[in-house]
């Protein structure tokens, strides 16, 4: 039983969330359905690999599959959203990244890993703002499971850690909020399709 439940486990289940995700997502891609937003893949593949090394770095353990295997799912996603995406473009995009820029500046001259990685977590938020907007105004553009499943996959990894250390939580409980973010964009983008189709008839 202790097997079933250590942060070894844990950590796995979190690497395989994350690919339960995105499989489908990266075929939806291909097909049409799914669109994703170029600025904010583009910052996730860069601060994914920051916060890979910044918690590999606080001696983090199992909970790095969660990291390591949704910075590969994420680089992947973004070049394939180069092509098939939206976004990127605009003027708040531009600002987006903007920001995101000068955090990086701050990162780079940032000794300390912990406060490193809530740079990166500051920055990443604004990547899931651009989501999380696209995805209210266009619900259809992106495919629940894989948010849901990513979700799912932040709280594996929080498991995964194996001790209140509030560093090495605080990637994972970040991953748990911003993909919830967007499941939640989701269903309030289908539900407000829904009254407006109803408003019409």
């Amino acid at each position: 039983m202790n097997n079933i439940l250590s942060p070894e486990m844990f950590g796995y289940l979190s690497g395989i969330f994350i690919l339960l995700g995105s499989i489908p997502y990266i075929r939806e891609i291909l097909l049409g359905k799914a669109k994703p937003q170029r600025a904010s893949w583009f910052i996730y593949s860069v601060l994914g690999s920051i916060a890979f090394f910044s918690q590999l770095a606080k001696g983090a353990t199992f909970s790095l599959w969660l990291t390591g295997i949704d910075t590969f799912a994420v680089v992947v996603i973004f070049v394939l959203s180069l092509r098939y995406g939206v976004g990127g473009f605009s003027k708040k995009d531009a600002f987006a990244l903007l920001i995101a820029a000068i955090g990086l500046v701050a990162w780079y001259y940032t000794k300390e890993a912990a406060i490193a990685l809530y740079i990166v977590i500051g920055i990443d938020v604004i990547g899931t703002y651009l989501t999380v907007d696209k995805t209210y105004k266009d619900p259809t553009s992106e495919t629940y499971s894989v948010w849901l499943f990513c979700s799912i996959a932040g709280v594996f990894a929080m498991l995964a850690v194996g001790s209140f250390n509030i560093v090495l939580l605080s990637y994972p409980f970040y991953i748990f909020l911003a993909n919830a973010a967007v499941v939640t964009a989701i269903e309030l983008g289908k539900r407000k399709l829904k009254k407006r189709l109803f408003t019409r008839t």
